[in-house]
């Protein structure tokens, strides 16, 4: 069988447990991905909404998005591509209280071996290795 798109709401079903019937069905899926059965392909995308819905809408604490969310990405036969920064950025996120999304591009710069960034945000100025730097006029 062809690997199948995995969207995000199946992992926050399986994350959040919100709906019984739909968590068992995404936990059968994940025990059948974890086991090689079935290959899945996902994306950074749904892995920022997947963070995103559990920050904002679930109230989770970062550490305890960081630990379900890393168990999901370890996962084998689950496909992310650039999967190894997912992983780096929820540890910067957690690390550094940051958003994911600074987090992600953080990573994204160290995979890059890129250490200055242009922007006004200055969460980056939380991260070591990383100069921000402001465009001039």
């Amino acid at each position: 069988m062809p690997p199948r798109f995995l969207d995000t709401n199946i992992l926050l079903r399986y994350l959040t447990r919100d709906d019984e019937e739909k968590a068992h069905r995404a936990l059968a899926l994940l025990l059948r991905v974890e086991r090689g059965e079935e290959e899945v392909v996902t994306s950074p995308m749904v892995v920022f909404e997947t963070i995103f819905t559990l920050q904002s809408y679930y109230r989770l604490p970062k550490e305890r998005i960081r630990e379900r969310v890393g168990d999901l990405l370890s996962l084998r036969s689950l496909h992310v591509p650039d999967k190894q920064v997912c992983l780096r950025a929820l540890d910067l996120y957690v690390r550094h209280n940051i958003s994911f999304a600074d987090a992600y591009n953080a990573a994204a710069m160290h995979q890059h071996q890129m250490t200055e960034i242009y922007s006004w945000d200055t969460d980056f100025d939380k991260l070591p290795g990383i100069t921000r730097v402001e465009p001039d006029a």
